[in-house]
């Protein structure tokens, strides 16, 4: 039975391996935690004079570098003349060179969070009126590139390697001591170490270029790893490699002194019987398991805490309450899937002699449903502090992936409900005697070599005493006299019965795997933990990608803040501006946005209008081609094309569109994304 379900195992774990792998790389860029919420001069605005400095106001604070803030002129030199400084609170400032002539200029920044995360973006501006420009601002971030995919997959296996490393102990410890002692579970909890301690190396490698250029080549920049080693997230990777020096102590003295074997006793028939611990080494027993318990405790939370001091339980809304709540939240991550996972490698791997019993899994079930309780109340949490309404749970990409890590927990906790059935009908699976096991394969028929030899001489020797006749009283057979003494074993004698006792101890161990594998309660168990694994594999994928994502509420404050700039242009719109937002969508990737149409002054005669191209998350991009007609059905008159010339990526100007008389006018825009994708969308407006 084993032998059939293996390549299913195997072929499962890669599968849901490789959809964990798709779901990293197909989730797209990390989104920005802090957004941009105001600007002087704005997007977009025409002002009559050269500003003496730029300001832009964040949702939240951000770390700032030399060229955070940078100013570029049409032909794309750099018009700012100093490092850029805070003003107030969120809002930060970069002076600019006096008497800067017209045109259209670009504002690019690159900052960092305050929970960690690069922020990148630009828009323009002009001075006295729109000009064409040569600066070409791409809309790739840091974290779009090789070094940015290097990083989140470094964030994804030291979370996977935390979890393996405290929920395994956690599982020792809590569920089944005897693990202890089994190499498997072993290897197991100190691979969850070594993987979040190579990750951890390299994030801190990796975290100058990515919050920097992005560059391959500055990876091992020295210069920037003693910059990252200022910063907040710097400190956080430190401690946990300090932590993680304490938890290997831990995890030697658990697999040590812990793991060892109370001593054995050899009985009459050759089989080996544990002692029974004295009072003495109970109590020392129970000491070293309340040291180890404390110990491991301690040093869980204190990497857990190395996630929630520079991430998004920091910033933001009651941090003082959120950074407690996200360690606690990790701490029951762990103690669930990290012991999930080392009781599926004890159902699947553990040794014949010490199979894990129905007690262990009994416990463990009750540790899972305390992680569920814990992960339900912190998570509730979690969610209101970084949505705070329903509708940013399908209006916001960070509710739709926690929709997603919903559905996915629910699923989990159902399958699990499954493996607390099996484990209600396991039966302890009692380890066989191997001197009974021998018996068994001596009188059967499966014996073979040297045990089929022992059964054949057996057999003989019970025939012989059952007729009452020596060897040498049989008939026909002559007495050979007085029998002399044996002769000692030759040495080969002894290597061949020691080669033969280790095949028999082979075939007891193979004897006991099958008489353990054969209850049908334990197979139904491994395969309900198997799919509870893979789920769980998934699940931290999602869980990754949703911590580098933008939260909810930041994301709406943002749009809120966009949508008063808006207001406040169709405001003067009324007095001679006009202002337009519409939707697309052309079906193709990449395809969804907003394109905003500005017309000024909006009257009879000729208007300078401006066209914006932006993702639903406020991100500027280019499209291969966008067109406004002009229609004014009440007289019958139109449609006027207009093609706007590209001033830079996400904007388009025409200087001089004639509006011939005042009305209601259709204003359509027709979008193309793709060679084959385009739409148009429409709307009214009163112009003149």
């Amino acid at each position: 039975m084993t032998q059939t379900i293996a390549p299913r195992v195997r072929t499962l774990v890669l599968l849901l391996l490789a959809a964990a792998c798709a779901l990293l790389t197909g989730a797209g860029p990390a989104s920005a935690h802090a957004a941009v919420t105001g600007s002087d001069p704005g997007q977009g605005a025409v002002v009559d004079k050269a500003p003496a400095r730029i300001t832009l106001t964040f949702s939240e604070p951000v770390a700032l570098s030399d060229d955070s803030l940078r100013v570029l002129d049409p032909e794309g030199k750099r018009v700012d003349t100093a490092e850029p400084a805070t003003v107030s609170g969120t809002t930060y400032a970069v002076p600019l060179h006096s008497g800067l002539p017209d045109g259209t200029y670009t504002v690019a920044y690159q900052v960092v969070s305050a929970d960690s995360h690069p922020v990148a973006g630009a828009y323009t501006f002009s001075i006295g009126a729109p000009s064409k420009t040569s600066v070409s601002v791409s809309g790739q971030s840091t974290d779009d590139g090789v070094v940015g995919w290097l990083y989140g997959f470094g964030r994804y296996v030291s979370y996977a390697g935390f979890i393996v490393m405290a929920g395994g102990a956690a599982f020792v410890l809590a569920c089944w001591r005897r693990g202890s002692g089994v190499r498997p579970v072993q290897r197991f909890v100190v691979s969850g170490w070594v993987a979040l301690t190579a990750s951890t190396l390299a994030l801190l490698l990796l975290r100058g270029s990515f919050t920097g250029s992005g560059k391959v080549a500055d990876i091992f920049d020295l210069s920037l790893l003693g910059q990252v080693l200022q910063t907040k997230s710097g400190a956080a990777l430190v401690s946990r490699l300090l932590l993680l020096a304490a938890a290997a102590l831990f995890i030697a003295v658990l697999f040590g002194a812990y793991a060892r074997p109370s001593p054995t006793t050899t009985l009459t028939d050759g089989a080996s019987r544990r002692q029974p611990d004295s009072s003495e080494d109970a109590e020392q027993k129970r000491d070293l398991t309340f040291g180890l318990s404390i110990g491991g405790v301690v040093v869980a939370a204190g990497l857990a805490a190395s996630w929630a001091m520079s991430e998004h339980a920091s910033v933001g809304l009651q941090a003082g309450i959120a950074m407690p709540v996200d360690v606690l939240h990790l701490l029951a991550v762990a103690a669930w899937l990290g012991g999930l996972g080392a009781l599926l490698v004890a159902l699947y791997r553990a040794p014949a002699d010490t199979p894990v019993d129905a007690p262990a899994v009994r416990r463990f079930s009750q540790v899972a449903f305390g992680s569920v309780l814990a992960l339900i109340a912190t998570g509730t949490y979690q969610s209101w502090r970084q949505l705070g309404s329903w509708s940013a749970f399908t209006d916001t990409r960070y509710g739709q992936l926690l929709l997603a890590k919903i559905a996915l927990v629910v699923v989990l906790v159902g399958v699990a409900w499954i493996s607390r059935r099996w484990t209600g009908r396991l039966a302890q699976t009692v380890p066989v005697d191997a001197s009974a096991v021998r018996e068994k394969a001596r009188v059967g028929a499966g014996a073979d070599g040297a045990g089929e030899a022992a059964a054949v001489g057996d057999r003989d020797a019970r025939a012989e005493n059952e007729s009452g006749l020596d060897t040498d009283e049989q008939p026909g057979t002559e007495s050979a006299g007085p029998a002399e003494p044996a002769e000692p074993a030759e040495p080969a004698d002894s290597e061949r019965a020691a080669q033969l006792a280790r095949q028999q101890a082979a075939r007891d161990a193979a004897q006991q795997r099958r008489m353990r594998d054969a209850d049908p309660n334990r197979f139904g168990l491994r395969r309900s933990v198997l799919a509870e694994a893979g789920i769980a594999v998934v699940l931290l994928a999602v869980t990754t990608v949703l911590t580098q994502t933008e939260p909810g509420r930041t994301e709406q404050e943002a749009k809120a803040a966009t949508a008063a700039s808006a207001s406040s242009s169709a405001d003067e719109g009324a007095s001679g501006a006009l202002t337009l937002n519409m939707p697309f969508d052309t079906g193709g990737e990449d395809g969804k946005g907003i394109v905003t149409i500005d017309v000024d002054p909006a009257r009879v005669g000729g208007n300078e209008m401006h066209v914006y191209v932006e993702r639903p998350n406020g991100q500027a991009f280019d499209i291969p081609e966008v067109k406004v007609e002009f229609t004014l059905k009440a007289k019958d008159i139109g449609p006027l094309p207009v093609v706007p010339d590209h001033i830079a990526t996400g904007h388009w100007s025409a200087i001089g569109v004639q509006i011939p008389m005042a009305g209601d006018w259709q204003v359509d825009v027709t979008v193309r994304t793709s060679d084959i994708d385009e739409v148009t969308v429409s709307k009214n407006a009163q112009i003149g």
